[in-house]
């Protein structure tokens, strides 16, 4: 399958993780998967188009998948791309505010 370049297929979900979210609260950054062949300017482009945010700064990760076993199969997790991204002050995402 190719890979189409608008928002939707750029940015997959958010990462939703005790530090994540405790990274959002302090340093204003948000922890999003992303497609493994998008850039750090399509991420960027992506986040202030679906969120209408101003991006300061993109920071990207592969990630390995972890190995996973069930009795004697042995699988593997798939690889993906994590992308923090930093957000210009007073620019908030609102995911999980409670």
């Amino acid at each position: 399958m190719r890979f189409r370049r608008d928002p939707y297929n750029i940015v997959l979900r958010p990462v939703v993780t005790e530090k994540s979210m405790e990274g959002k609260e302090q340093m204003n950054k948000v922890v999003f998967e992303v497609h493994p062949k998008a850039n750090k300017q399509e991420i960027k482009t992506a986040i202030e188009r679906l969120f209408e945010v101003k991006v300061l700064k993109v920071n990207t990760v592969s990630m390995r998948g972890k190995k996973r076993r069930m009795g004697r199969i042995e699988g593997k997790k798939k690889d993906w791309k994590k992308a923090i991204v930093t957000l210009a002050p007073g620019h908030r995402i609102e995911l999980f505010e409670v």
